[in-house]
Order: structure tokens, then C-alpha cells, then sequence
């Protein structure tokens, strides 16, 4: 069955849930580890205040089910849509567009993470927005409520050109630039793209700091990417994001965050989503960007959750591997020994998602961290 049918069959509803929906439309190329299930490096300790045998029995598989883009999800913020044709596609980005009741003349653009979307950025836009911001936070294409095509040659170059031709249609030549996790990556290609038109770099816990294929991790296909993502799960999800994002500590109001994700796997697109993050992936694992570190040219803050411990493959690699990548301590040291002009803020406590875990400490070394330069430089 080809995605195109696939596609047709899942905006027709004719699967109401994923567990309904025929089989693999692709079979891996190999099996996948037995390890394999997508987001399960660590255990989880309980939803909220509960043993985790609790959390798993009060949420469960139980839960809402989203439409390939997101569809029944909402978001904090009226969402547009760009609409464009990429690589012979017609594609749309969504995005929010947040002007400041009190403007004080500068964009900030907001670049989500991997297991993330526009709307996890809820709390910063209405931090920025407050502080006189024009706030912009798209999904790019592969993720949450854009296009999620049939085939694409994902690079990071390309998501960088997507991001540049959204941001000249909502006329924004200048902009600081805000990316989390794989978002960080993106932010950090999009600076060297477009160096003028970056008025400032912020970097938030950003993956790429290091090349885990030059460090040992074993590469995936993109066939065995995708068994892995059909496996996906809240529960799964929760206990990765738990141990990683949020530093063996979970709150209920992560939960929300979880089921966005898992969502899209109950829903009737499961195997697109499924398809477009195993492309992702691979995109992340062969396209490091550590070693152009030292050619940005732009002020840049680093913001980093010191017990964040995330790599790209970690779990299908060997033990003597897994114990030396995904050190954020150094790596954001490091990071910023090799950008010119870099600042480094360390939250001792804090995992992968610092602007999630301690919205307080992150917003306030945020805010005056953009305020270090002038609005015009």
C-alpha cells in the first residue's frame, strides 16, 4: 500500500484508532533491537505523585487520538498557515504569529525540539510576548500540525531555507533565533545560512554538540527507525521524557505534553507520523553540526540543564559507548569555548527541557541574557 493511499485512507477516518489500521505499510529491513521501543532509556518513577505501576494504570494507552497534523489539538495562540511547494511538493507550515501589546522592536523565532511542538513553547511566547516581543513559533515540516509528506530529503538546510522563506512572508529580515534540542540544531544551520539576518543565537539544551557516529553509536536504517516509531507510547514517552527532560522528576502538568505526542499514534495517520520522524531521525544522526561551532559570528547564549544526559541512538548502543556521550556538562562547555562570542548559563538542577522543569530560572536567565544587546545592533 503506498503512503499516497495510506494518506487518503486516514483523512477518510477509516481507521478510527491506530491499533484498527492495517499493518506496516513498510517492512524493516531489519529487526529492530529488542530494546528498540521508542523513548524507554529510563525508568519511570510515577505520573505526578504516583508509584509508577499507578501512573501506568491511571493513564495507560487511554487517551485522546489526533489526526496526522495534530488535528484536535489545540494550540495557545491562533495558528497560520504558509503554504509553499518544496521539492516538487506542496506543503504547509504552520505557525503563530504573536505581536506585543508593548513592541520593543526585535522577532524572536522559536524552533521546537524532536518531541516537542510550537505549542511546548506555550509558557516562553507569554513570557517574551510580555517583555515586548514579536513572538513566531512554526512547526516545521514532519512534525505536529505541518505537512508530513510521503517522501522528502530532510536536511537541515532545507527546514533552515523553509524557516528563512516563512519568516520573509511575514516580512521579518532580523530575528533572534531560540532553538531547543533538535530546534537547536536547526538554529544554529539557520545562523549559518543567514548570519546577518541572526541578531542573536539562544541555544537551549541543543542535541548536535557531539557526533555519535564518530563516537561509536551503530547506525540505524531508516526501516528500522520506522518499527521503532510504530512502537511509540505514552508510556513509553513518559518514562524517556522523566529520565531526560525532566531529570528522574515528573509533574502533572507534563502530562499534557505526553499525550500530544502519543496522540498522533492512536489516531488514524499513526503510519506517516510514523514514517516522517523515522526520516527525521536519520536526518538528526548523519547531519552533525559540532564542527561548525567556531563560524558563528553572532552573540549566542547557551542555556543548559546540567542532568541532561540525551544522544541520538543512545539505547541501540554499546554499553562503552552509552557511557561516554550525552555529558551536557561538558558539552556545553565545551560548545561554548568554540563559539566566538558565546554565554553560558548552567542550570545545575535541570534536565533536557530547562523552560518546561523551572519555568521561573530559565525565563529569567532568558530575558537577560536577550537583553546583553541592543534591540538595533
Amino acid at each position: 500500500m503506498s503512503f499516497r493511499r495510506l494518506s487518503l485512507l486516514a483523512m477518510s477516518g477509516a481507521c478510527v484508532v491506530a491499533a484498527a489500521c492495517a499493518p506496516a505499510v513498510f517492512a524493516a529491513s531489519a529487526a529492530a533491537p529488542a530494546n528498540a521501543a521508542t523513548a524507554s532509556e529510563a525508568g519511570v518513577t510515577g505520573l505526578a505523585s504516583l508509584p509508577a505501576s499507578a501512573a501506568t494504570r491511571a493513564v495507560g494507552e487511554a487517551g485522546p487520538a489526533y489526526g496526522p497534523e495534530l488535528q484536535g489539538f489545540d494550540y495557545p495562540a491562533p495558528l497560520g498557515q504558509y503554504d509553499f511547494t518544496s521539492q516538487g511538493v506542496a506543503l504547509h507550515m504552520a505557525y503563530m504569529d504573536i505581536k506585543p501589546a508593548h513592541a520593543n522592536g526585535r522577532t524572536a523565532v522559536l524552533l521546537h525540539g524532536k518531541n516537542f511542538c510550537a505549542a511546548t513553547w506555550e509558557t516562553t511566547i507569554h513570557q517574551l510576548s510580555e517583555a515586548g516581543y514579536r513572538v513566531i513559533a512554526p512547526d516545521q515540516i514532519g512534525f505536529c500540525k505541518s505537512s508530513k509528506p510521503e517522501h522528502y530529503q530532510y536536511s537541515f538546510q532545507q527546514l533552515a531555507r523553509n524557516t528563512h522563506a516563512l519568516l520573509q512572508s511575514l516580512g521579518v529580515t532580523d530575528a533572534t533565533v531560540i532553538g531547543h534540542s533538535t530546534g537547536g540544531m536547526l538554529a544554529i544551520r539557520y545562523a549559518l545560512m543567514y548570519p546577518h539576518e541572526t541578531q542573536q543565537l539562544v541555544l537551549v539544551n541543543p542535541i548536535g554538540l557531539e557526533d555519535w557516529k564518530a563516537k561509536g553509536v551503530p547506525s540505524l536504517s531508516v526501516d528500522q527507525w520506522y518499527e521503532r516509531e510504530l512502537k511509540t507510547t505514552a508510556d513509553g514517552i513518559r518514562r524517556y521524557e522523566q529520565s531526560t527532560y525532566y531529570a528522574g522528576q515528573w509533574r502533572a502538568d507534563y502530562e499534557p505534553w505526553v499525550q500530544m505526542l502519543a496522540g498522533m499514534y492512536r489516531g488514524p495517520g499513526k503510519q506517516i507520523v510514523a514514517w516522517n520522524s523515522a526520516l527525521l531521525y536519520d536526518m538528526i544522526y548523519t547531519q552533525p553540526v559540532v564542527y561548525e561551532l567556531g563560524q558563528l559570528s553572532m552573540p549566542t547564549l547557551l542555556l543548559i540543564g546540567q542532568k541532561d544526559t540525551t544522544a541520538i541512538g543512545k539505547d541501540a548502543a554499546p554499553p562503552e559507548v552509552r557511557a561516554k556521550i550525552g555529558h551536557y556538562p561538558e558539552l556545553g562547555r565545551a560548545a561554548a569555548k568554540a563559539i566566538p562570542h558565546a554565554t553560558l548559563v548552567e542550570f545545575a538542577d535541570l534536565g533536557h527541557a530547562p523552560q518546561m522543569q523551572d519555568p521561573q530560572a530559565f525565563h529569567k536567565a532568558l530575558l537577560e541574557g536577550l537583553a546583553m544587546i541592543p534591540a538595533n545592533r
